[in-house]
């Protein structure tokens, strides 16, 4: 994630950054310049098409196509950014419940081998999440306190671990039968929360939809400078590649921030959400 200040217009101006979708936009535009350049001086010069009012009159299409093509990318966008902003508040969920439950764990006066175990196995968790997000597999520090298969869900295998240390606390005498509910209420939480991550992750937006943007985009962009030359003659060359930037990089935006546990410049920051939790629980049980 891309750590700015938001009152800095100069930069959002004139810096291009590595995330600006200008940089992947930039082939697309020039080859819609040169095709609206073509366009423009076969109609000036030699077509002549503007001496007829019906074809004349068909930048009135655009007018009412580019109201349709902007709901729809607004649609787009609010809902690529509703999956972005849950993605944030279940990793809020994650870190507050780790923190919440090395607080439970510390007030119970456990012996400090039981405390090693879990000041490991929870930011364990989180990191086991993380990599689980991004499709890798994830084996923690070199510890042999909790053992993985790498072929199975290894976020379930860390909170089975979790769960089973819990019941063997109570089996042992060191909690008694209601801290043990309320613990395990603490544990069924980081089962919820890989779940809700996992309903982003794996509920992408419809293909149909998805296509259909940017098939309308293209097309939309692609008979501009027939209905635009008439009245702007040349200067379509540098106005239709612009509505192709602004249009398609909605688009793009879209695409990126749906899935908002990646490594991309606009997904969220969950490497440095994983490090505090690390850090806020080893400074609770330590």
């Amino acid at each position: 994630m891309i750590n700015y200040n938001p009152k800095d217009w100069f930069t959002f101006i004139f810096h291009i950054h590595k995330a600006d979708t200008f940089r992947k936009l930039w082939p697309l535009m020039i080859s819609v310049s040169i095709f609206s350049g073509i366009i423009a001086y076969l109609e000036l010069n030699y077509l002549r098409l503007s001496e007829t009012t019906y074809v004349k009159n068909i930048g009135m299409m655009h007018s009412l196509l580019g109201f349709v093509i902007s709901m729809l990318l607004v649609f787009r966008t609010n809902t690529s950014y509703d999956r972005w902003w849950e993605g944030r508040k279940l990793l809020g969920s994650l870190t507050n419940v780790s923190r919440n439950f090395a607080i439970k764990l510390r007030s119970l006066k456990l012996d400090s081998t039981e405390l090693e175990f879990f000041e490991y196995a929870i930011p364990k968790y989180a990191f086991a999440l993380k990599e689980h997000l991004r499709e890798k597999l994830y084996f923690g520090k070199n510890s042999l306190l909790i053992e993985v298969d790498g072929g199975k869900h290894i976020p379930n295998q860390v909170a089975g671990s979790i769960s089973s240390r819990v019941f063997d606390l109570q089996s042992a005498g060191k909690i008694s039968q209601e801290q043990l509910i309320i613990l395990n209420s603490d544990v069924n939480l980081f089962t919820d929360i890989c779940g809700g991550c996992e309903r982003i992750m794996k509920t992408p937006i419809p293909y149909s939809y998805s296509a259909f943007i940017k098939k309308f985009i293209f097309i939309y962009v692609i008979t501009l400078p027939f209905g635009w030359v008439f009245s702007l003659g040349y200067f379509v060359i540098p106005i239709v590649p612009f509505i192709l930037y602004v249009l398609a990089s909605l688009e793009l935006i879209a695409e990126e921030i749906e899935n908002p546990f990646g490594m991309d410049a606009n997904d969220l920051p969950v490497d440095e959400i994983c490090n505090n939790i690390e850090k806020h629980v080893g400074e609770i049980l330590n």
